[in-house]
């Protein structure tokens, strides 16, 4: 089977799932999650492979193990970025670029948690880099801990066991294997469906509240007239 390589070759999941298995799976889903090293790796197109070499037997592990295991590796994830966050707070964002971090990453993914607040640690979770900055934000913001840790599990087995479990679902299907570097494209445009769908909303939300705070309202001399009487 081959996959599409969004970039280099060693990004490829095929060929990572083969060089390191299992546990090299569940360290880049721990990176991804919260490191800022991380934001670069295939998430989403990797474990969608990893369920579909499952289900073929091309992957000696059981699904449900796989899924467990990846659901860990991803709230740990989160949870170490949060820490961090919270450790270095704002001097975060007077970083410099550098080839590995760019301030703008940070900087969208701090609209994006105050557009969204605790719910973005969720939807984050299948946009690509954002979800590697999010819980970081999150600690720079110093979300309240209980809020954070619900939706950081609610958000890691949503998106670690769906996708995973995705790919084992759609591994037995022919045209998939035929197809696989389409599906994976598909994969990733899905992704920001609930992203669009929140952003129309805010954006209608936003709408409505400018028609109504801009309707205009009987002028001060009148109101002073209508006093007088």
């Amino acid at each position: 089977m081959t996959t599409l390589a969004l970039g280099p070759s060693w990004l490829d999941p095929d060929y990572l799932l083969n060089q390191f298995g299992l546990w090299g799976l569940l360290l880049i889903v721990f990176a991804e999650s919260g490191l800022l090293i991380g934001f670069f790796l295939p998430g989403d197109s990797l474990l969608f492979t990893t369920g579909l070499l499952i289900t073929t037997n091309k992957l000696d592990t059981p699904l449900w193990l796989a899924c467990v295991l990846i659901c860990l590796a991803a709230i740990l994830g989160d949870q170490a970025g949060y820490l961090f966050g919270k450790k270095v707070g704002p001097a975060l964002f007077n970083r410099p670029d550098s080839k590995l971090f760019k301030q703008e990453n940070v900087v969208k993914a701090h609209d994006f948690f105050e557009k969204y607040g605790p719910k973005s640690l969720v939807l984050a979770r299948f946009v690509p880099i954002v979800r590697t900055f999010t819980p970081i934000i999150a600690g720079v913001s110093g979300m309240r801990y209980r809020s954070f840790i619900t939706f950081n599990i609610i958000g890691g087995v949503l998106w670690g066991a769906g996708v995973t479990l995705l790919g084992a679902w759609l591994g037995n299907i022919e045209f998939v294997h035929k197809n696989i570097e389409a599906i994976l494209i598909l994969i990733v445009l899905i992704s920001v469906v609930p992203i669009i769908i929140e952003f129309l909303r805010a954006r209608g939300k936003s709408k409505k509240a400018a028609a109504e705070g801009g309707a205009p309202g009987p002028a001060p001399a009148q109101r002073g007239r209508h006093a007088k009487r």
